[in-house]
């Protein structure tokens, strides 16, 4: 099921958020490349019942829409602040009450923000090897920001350089699962 829309996640835990602030950055864009909406939320969307929830079921009803809506995206912009080289927990918490086949096949761009340089491989250490459980198609490009790389809130040419190039290549996979569905519904 599709919901033609462009969906970002960021798993900030406060707001407001330089990391939720990129995630609508770059959701954004890609739905205006897409010709879909968009809308982002974050792990304060998801209300106080995530922190008891061991399953999708155990949410308040807002929360369950919120994970309906992910599930239900033509792609995903995918972001988290980067604490001690990771995701944060309540990011990892939302994730853990997915399914397994609830991403499989989703395009998806990786996003993750920090204080400095050690932090930059966390989307292919932390978050890659997390969507690809789930089956998904994560894009190669994935982008890694640092507080110098905003300059009055807007990303450096250099972030917009690899923002664009994970954004073609998320456009790329929309096209083709929208092919695949046309083909499959005739």
């Amino acid at each position: 099921m599709s919901n033609n829309l462009i969906v970002g996640f960021s798993g900030n835990i406060s707001r407001p958020s330089g990391t939720r602030r990129f995630v609508e950055n770059v959701t954004e864009a890609l739905a205006a490349q897409a010709g879909l909406q968009h809308v982002v939320f974050d792990v304060e969307d998801l209300g106080s019942s995530l922190a008891t929830a061991r399953s999708v079921t155990d949410l308040d009803p807002a929360a369950r829409k919120v994970i309906r809506t992910i599930v239900e995206a033509e792609a995903l912009v995918i972001g988290s602040p980067t604490y001690k080289g990771s995701y944060t927990g309540l990011f990892k918490h939302v994730i853990d009450l997915l399914d397994p086949s609830d991403l499989r096949g989703k395009p998806i761009v990786l996003t993750a923000t920090g204080g400095g340089d050690r932090h930059s491989l966390v989307v292919e250490h932390q978050l890659r090897p997390l969507f690809a459980f789930f089956e998904a198609f994560v894009v190669p490009t994935a982008i890694y920001a640092s507080g110098r790389d905003f300059v009055d809130g807007a990303p450096s040419s250099a972030i917009l350089g690899r923002v664009n190039q994970a954004l073609a290549e998320a456009s790329l996979l929309i096209s083709a699962r929208s092919f695949s569905a046309a083909i499959a519904a005739e």
